[in-house]
């Protein structure tokens, strides 16, 4: 069966609604799933990751003339079995921590398809990456240029770096998610002289080789214009300090879907409007075209995950409102009481029920704020209805906490029409492993 109206784009790929009504992926029933593994449960389509990859990597393939990378961006969510998908599918990756290198390590991603980013890298995450062999290290500041070239020194090796830049453009996304502006904690301002000086550190250190600048404006971005003003300034600083533009990123940032209500921005899109600009400010700068990396990372696996939990409790306060409370929350998805993310939600055991009521669906924990979606149009919910959530793929996982001490969720992978435990759920005895 047909998903119902306003439900299309927000779903996986794969999704699809059973004889029974249930929500499905890949034709494996969620319902059956949530009575397997238990809830809150997060589940991904493997097929869904895959496409947008593809996208990504031919999109901007077939649109750039010139050599071109595209960087899934680890921070998103980064797991073992997420990580051999992105190999499989000849992309590169940006890790921000020790963490995330060591968990590319661990499935034997290839060390120079990745990128080090971070603000405030730590010495032994830097001579972790260095003798892991990366393929860049994006520099953040002049204290970290200084400690690059000496822990290079130290082992004898010449490190291939990107400067990243503040290129004082203004995404239109909440304050929480901008980095390129002048007030940001990341890069070097161009604004303020910051950058150059940066360059100049750079060339005076012997064991690092500079190819080029990175700059990255912000998170969940629908507008294509910031992208191109940022890249217009790269190359024009790039000018200005006489500096050989080998290799330029622009980031990522992509926005993706979580209500209906949202913009659709097609993979395709992004690429084309990024290599343009990239050739235009070439041409406009008499520049050859340098190496063109991307970073796309919510927008490649975000809308791939559906996150599944069980109504515990419904709660009418007369004139106000509805709660309907859920065994998830704030702990398992933190974006809307960090920064009043918006998302939809829909019954999994009861799609093709009309929906007769307004609810709020709030989470389990000892918060005011722990509301994961303030208004949803539903079927009036029951006590053990399963409640999901689209477009749930980035951003959740990756940020959990165990707030009232409460196990991080299982998560599932749908591919081939079969379902497979990737991560099982945390124990009590997992929550005091790293207490003494």
């Amino acid at each position: 069966m047909t998903l119902p109206d306003g439900l299309d784009g927000l779903l996986p790929d794969a999704a699809s609604v059973t004889a029974d009504g249930h929500l499905a992926l890949d034709g494996v029933d969620l319902v059956g799933l949530a009575a397997e593994f238990g809830t809150p449960l997060y589940v991904y389509d493997s097929a869904t990751v895959r496409a947008r990859a593809r996208a990504y990597r031919d999109g901007l393939a077939a649109a750039y003339p010139g050599e071109s990378l595209v960087c899934y961006a680890g921070k998103a969510y980064c797991a073992p079995w997420l990580l051999r998908v992105v190999h499989e599918e000849e992309l590169g990756l940006d890790v921000v921590s020790g963490g995330e290198l060591y968990a590319a390590q661990h499935v034997g991603f290839p060390a120079e398809r990745i990128y080090v980013h971070g603000n405030n890298k730590a010495e032994h995450e830097l001579a972790a990456a260095l003798e892991a062999g990366v393929g860049r290290i994006v520099l953040d500041n002049l204290e970290e240029i200084e400690t690059v070239n000496r822990l290079c020194a130290q082992r004898g090796m010449r490190q291939a770096v990107l400067l990243r830049v503040a290129p004082a453009v203004e995404a239109h996304t909440h304050v929480h998610i901008q980095t390129g502006v002048l007030d940001t904690k990341f890069g070097l301002s161009i604004q303020t002289g910051a950058a150059a000086a940066g360059v100049a550190a750079i060339r005076s250190c012997p064991a690092l080789e500079l190819l080029g600048l990175h700059a990255h404006i912000g998170s969940q971005v629908f507008e294509l214009e910031p992208y191109a003003e940022t890249i217009s300034r790269l190359f024009t600083f790039a000018r200005s300090v006489d500096l050989e533009l080998r290799e330029l990123s622009p980031g990522g940032g992509f926005g993706v879907r979580y209500t209906s209500q949202d913009v659709s921005m097609p993979p395709g899109a992004s690429t084309r409007a990024v290599a343009g600009a990239v050739c235009q400010a070439a041409a406009a700068a008499g520049l050859d075209l340098p190496r063109l990396s991307i970073e796309p990372g919510r927008s490649i696996v975000g809308p791939a995950g559906v996150a599944l939990y069980s109504v515990g409790s419904v709660k009418r306060i007369q004139g106000v409102r509805t709660y309907v409370a859920v065994d998830g929350g704030m702990a398992d998805n933190i974006r809307p009481t960090a920064y009043g993310a918006v998302y939809a939600a829909l019954l999994a055991n009861r799609v093709l029920d009309a929906a007769d009521a307004s609810v709020a669906i709030a989470g389990r924990y000892c918060e005011s704020g722990d509301v994961l979606v303030g208004e949803a149009a539903l079927p009036m919910p029951r006590i053990g209805d399963l409640v999901a959530v689209p477009a749930s793929g980035a951003y959740q996982l990756s940020m959990a906490s165990n707030y009232n001490l409460v196990p991080r969720p299982a998560v599932v992978v749908v591919a081939n029409g079969e379902a497979r435990l990737v991560r099982r759920r945390e124990t009590y005895a997992d929550l005091l492993q790293a207490d003494l």
